[in-house]
């Protein structure tokens, strides 16, 4: 089977479950907006409108892939009531991250070192892109910024550039609270978009 038919598969599938719920009820949780039948969310900043009939941008175009799959499944994995966020946590750090710690740590910590390097002003300037807010973070690091994946669920990037004695390094957190909203394969894809975007946003 082809994998563009797997994904047309799931993509459908999430959608049907999608048909049986209230999503609209789950606005105020989720951070979402009402409009007619669908759920108005942002990811990273962007707002998409999300319904039974499909996953669209602010353009009525059909979103990607990825993007559909974790905006479906943080309307379908609502939590009753909104949850407190916890603590900053690592990705590997959440109970059932283990089997794609690799793949979430290639894919963004590394591929982030790789790319910047030192140059923390490229990476400042494409996080402020993204819609990124820089943070006071104590001298620990030379740049740290918070993004809002999803209106519940924030993400803090924090980088040390590389100098004379160590190589760049990178940690991406979440609130101990995502687990609630998203699981962790929609998590490492929230990671890896941050990851491509700020790459594709790159002066």
């Amino acid at each position: 089977m082809k994998k563009s038919t797997v994904f047309e598969q799931t993509y459908q599938e999430y959608l049907h479950q999608l048909a049986g719920i209230d999503i609209r009820k789950r606005a105020e949780t989720l951070g979402g907006t009402i409009s007619g039948s669908e759920l108005v969310i942002p990811f990273y900043g962007k707002s998409y409108r999300v319904s039974a009939a499909g996953v669209q941008d602010s353009e009525g175009r059909r979103a990607n892939f990825a993007v559909s799959v974790v905006l479906c499944k943080y309307i379908l994995l609502c939590p009753e009531e909104i949850p407190a966020e916890g603590e900053w946590m690592t990705y590997r750090e959440f109970k059932d991250a283990g089997p794609l710690t690799s793949y979430f740590t290639s894919n963004t910590n590394r591929i982030i070192e790789t790319t910047f390097g030192s140059d923390t002003q490229s990476l400042a300037a494409a996080g402020r892109k993204l819609g990124g807010l820089l943070q006071e973070d104590g001298a620990a690091y030379d740049l740290s910024i918070r993004f809002t994946a999803l209106p519940r669920i924030p993400v803090f990037l924090r980088f040390n550039a590389r100098d004379e004695e160590f190589p760049p390094q990178c940690a991406i957190l979440f609130k101990q609270s995502a687990e609630k909203f998203l699981d962790m394969e929609c998590l490492a894809i929230a990671g890896t978009f941050l990851a491509g975007n700020l790459i594709s946003r790159t002066p």
